[in-house]
C-alpha cells in the first residue's frame, strides 16, 4: 500500500483510509463480527488510517476500532476522530480542549 506523510505529524499513513461510520450501524445493521472482519481485512490490506467519531453509532465505531487496536497491537494504525459533535448547540465553546 502506498503511503504519504500526514501533514506535519511526521506519520506516514496509507493513501487509502477506512471511514468507519458504517461500522457504527447508522446506515443499517452491521454485526460486530462483520465490523471486525472489515477492520481486520483493511489492516491486512495495508490500510493504516482509520477515520471515526464519537457520534458514529453513538460511540460504537470508536469501540470497535479500540477492539481492533487491542487485538492487533502490532498494527501501525493512525486513528482520526472528531470531538464536540454531540454539542447542542454547536458553539465554539464546545470545541475547546476543556470540552473534551
Amino acid at each position: 500500500m502506498e503511503t504519504r506523510r500526514l501533514g506535519r505529524t511526521g506519520r506516514d499513513v496509507s493513501v487509502v483510509g477506512l471511514g468507519c461510520w458504517q461500522l457504527g450501524g447508522d446506515w443499517g445493521t452491521v454485526s460486530e463480527d462483520d465490523a471486525m472482519g472489515v477492520l481486520h481485512a483493511a489492516v491486512d490490506a495495508g490500510v493504516t488510517l482509520l477515520d471515526t467519531a464519537d457520534v458514529y453509532g453513538d460511540g460504537r465505531s470508536e469501540r470497535l476500532v479500540g477492539r481492533l487496536l487491542r487485538e492487533r497491537p502490532d498494527a501501525d494504525v493512525t486513528v482520526a476522530t472528531k470531538a464536540g459533535r454531540r454539542a447542542d448547540p454547536h458553539v465554539p465553546e464546545a470545541f475547546t480542549l476543556d470540552a473534551l
